[in-house]
């Protein structure tokens, strides 16, 4: 845990920490394919697991309240991470150290797509690598699950939870029935007593349309698709389906925070510097966000009726977890290669202390291996 807060610390020992946060979420964003909660299980591995950094307890909080406001999830987590680090300085530096690999790779495929028309065949590789992110996910869902649900009320809130989201309710809408349900039980004393041509678009344009995305966009990348959608095809004109979904694709294969779809589309609109402005406007209200809402955030538990808001939230943030990570297991074990990938990772990572990026490459390597060999 962090003896010492930030302020206290001499300007070498700032210096060390800087630099460690810099160096933990640029791996991460190298190493983190499989959608936020594949990235959230290799920042449980890293900052709890590894380092130490904050307890389970306030990483579940983090959790919590990244699924409350808008932008997405991993990229919050890294900025709230970095922030309770080391101050402003941290939440930059791991914001961007985490969005930067993502960003430069997608640049990569965007300009291959502009030259050639075409993306690179990548099936192979997220067939070898997804079996890994599922057992990386259940591992890290399996500890965290240990610190979040400790009564008989939670464990029967997870359930109830479970249940609902079978009949389709949205996850904002799960989030907060749990959140809801939870502080009305934990303070129930308390009641009782009261292909078109494309036209380059403006750069300002550019950014102030990725900025409203990254300002009110909840949820998943299929979400951040029907945003895309409407902006890009519907009202300006300037896309087509098919390269937007090519560019959804992109994101999904890249490691990182999806929204670098925004990267991939920036740049057949208006090449490089389109490519780096609508990175920089659909990430930078997460920024804003949590320099905003950090202060507030040692209040929330202090506060039982916010605390239990966070208890019950954190719970149903857990399920949400688990049921994406089951979907994902259904559609990628589909033969005995991905579901021997899957075992072995999830045996390695219960009971070593492996490295994340070394089970990734293990994946791929196996994978192939069963393909070619």
């Amino acid at each position: 845990m962090i003896k010492k807060d930030y302020k206290d610390l001499n300007k070498h020992e700032k210096n060390q920490r800087l630099i460690e946060i810099a160096k933990v979420f640029f791996k991460l964003g190298v190493m983190a394919f499989g959608g936020p909660a594949a990235h959230i299980a290799m920042m449980e591995d890293e900052i709890i697991e590894k380092r130490k950094w904050i307890s389970r307890e306030k990483f579940m909080d983090l959790i919590g309240t990244t699924n409350l406001i808008p932008g997405p999830n991993s990229t919050e987590m890294a900025i709230l991470i970095g922030i309770e680090r080391a101050g402003i300085l941290g939440l930059v530096l791991a914001g961007i150290s985490f969005i930067l690999p993502s960003m430069a790779i997608t640049l990569v495929f965007a300009f291959i797509y502009v030259k050639y028309g075409s993306i690179p065949e990548v099936h192979n590789i997220l067939n070898g690598i997804k079996p890994v992110i599922i057992a990386m996910i259940l591992h890290a869902l399996y500890r965290l699950s240990k610190s979040t649900i400790k009564s008989k009320a939670q464990i029967i809130l997870a359930i109830f939870i479970g249940v609902i989201y079978l009949f389709g309710i949205g996850e904002i809408s799960l989030l907060f029935i749990a959140g809801f349900i939870f502080t009305i039980f934990s303070n129930k004393d308390k009641i009782s007593n009261k292909l078109r041509a494309i036209e380059p678009i403006s750069l300002s344009l550019l950014f102030l349309t990725f900025f409203k995305i990254g300002a009110v966009l909840y949820g998943s990348g299929y979400v951040l698709l029907a945003f895309l959608e409407t902006e890009f095809i519907e009202k300006l004109h300037i896309l087509t389906m098919p390269q937007l979904i090519d560019a959804v694709a992109i994101g999904e294969f890249t490691p990182g925070p999806i929204f670098t779809t925004s990267t991939f589309i920036g740049y057949i609109l208006n090449g490089l510097s389109g490519g780096l402005i609508a990175t920089i406007g659909v990430f930078l209200p997460s920024f804003i966000v949590v320099l905003l809402i950090k202060p507030i955030l040692p209040k929330l538990r202090s506060s039982p009726w916010a605390s239990g808001m966070l208890d019950g939230i954190n719970v149903g943030s857990l399920v949400l977890m688990t049921a994406v990570t089951i979907k994902l297991g259904i559609s990628s074990l589909t033969n005995w290669m991905t579901i021997t990938i899957f075992i072995a990772s999830f045996y390695i990572q219960s009971k070593f202390k492996t490295n994340s990026a070394l089970l990734v490459l293990g994946g791929l390597i196996g994978w192939f291996v069963g393909i070619y060999i």
